[in-house]
């Protein structure tokens, strides 16, 4: 059975104190993510079931806490591009690529927007951590050898993401995996939205810190559309139900600027994608 939300929240209830589904009415909150950050009352309708069959009831909750829009547990992997964007691949002075560039997150990077903290470990406190806002999208069933006029069938959601880098690390190494897998090193929020809802392709994606635009680019700026970066990733690989993809970066990280720009104890740090709003994290060392 296919679920009947277009705008998905997991969130705690007021009411009840524990952990639930729920649809938002946009019209009414167009940013989910600002609002809780501005402690507005946010009402959502209770979806039962799970993200991947949910049924919208006329139960009405207040939440009390957004949490990631899906749960640690159902999620097999994180699948990442990496240079992915036609203006950041110019800002780095590297040529096109021919394929897509992939790595890995596992997750336990996965995190959730504000309250949640990007939380920066130990042994990486050293001021080279870095931001990457992303689109991001949650896959709704196992697939493998998907062909590409399919590969959208096979789209739970999209939401807004970002790929925390430990720079330092990651430039130790020509495998990106560890520098970029640390715990609560992916953030994704604040809502799911249905493919229905949106269009991925033209969407504009900023990254906001401490009340500067760092990133202002579109999504139109991908080098590899959704639809093909589904099927080449699935050649000869299940994607399993729950594979979140984040799907690149535009130009404006804090290791191509000059002077560097680096996340610091206590930023405020802000994905906003339109149509899906603002993920909101505070950076804890």
């Amino acid at each position: 059975m296919s679920p009947n939300w277009t705008h998905l929240i997991r969130f705690i209830a007021v009411e009840d104190g524990l952990v639930h589904l729920g649809q938002v009415d946009t019209a009414k909150t167009t940013d989910i993510g600002l609002a809780t950050v501005e402690k507005k009352e946010v009402k959502a309708k209770l979806v039962t079931g799970s993200i991947f069959d949910g049924v919208v009831t006329d139960k009405v909750l207040t939440v009390s806490q957004l949490l990631s829009p899906i749960e640690k547990s159902e999620v097999p992997l994180i699948r990442c591009l990496g240079l992915n964007y036609h203006d950041h691949a110019k800002e780095a002075g590297m040529p096109i690529p021919t394929h897509p560039v992939l790595f890995i997150k596992p997750r336990t990077a996965l995190s959730g927007p504000f309250p949640q903290k990007i939380s920066i470990p130990k042994f990486v406190q050293d001021e080279t951590t870095d931001y990457e806002a992303e689109l991001t999208l949650v896959i709704s069933k196992d697939g493998r050898d998907i062909p590409e006029d399919k590969a959208l069938d096979y789209v739970l959601g999209y939401t807004a993401g970002n790929d925390v880098s430990a720079r330092t690390e990651q430039f130790r190494n020509s495998q990106w995996s560890f520098s970029k897998g640390l715990d609560l090193s992916a953030p994704i929020g604040p809502v799911l939205v249905a493919p229905s809802e949106i269009d991925p392709g033209n969407l504009g994606i900023k990254a906001i810190l401490n009340g500067d635009v760092v990133q202002d680019s579109n999504t139109k700026q991908a080098i590899f559309s959704i639809a093909h970066t589904i099927a080449f990733l699935s050649q000869g690989t299940t994607l399993e139900r729950g594979t979140v993809i984040m799907l690149g970066t535009p130009p404006g990280i804090g290791a191509m600027r000059t002077p560097k720009l680096w996340l610091k104890k206590q930023d405020d740090m802000r994905v906003w994608i339109e149509g899906i709003g603002t993920l909101v994290n505070e950076v804890y060392y």
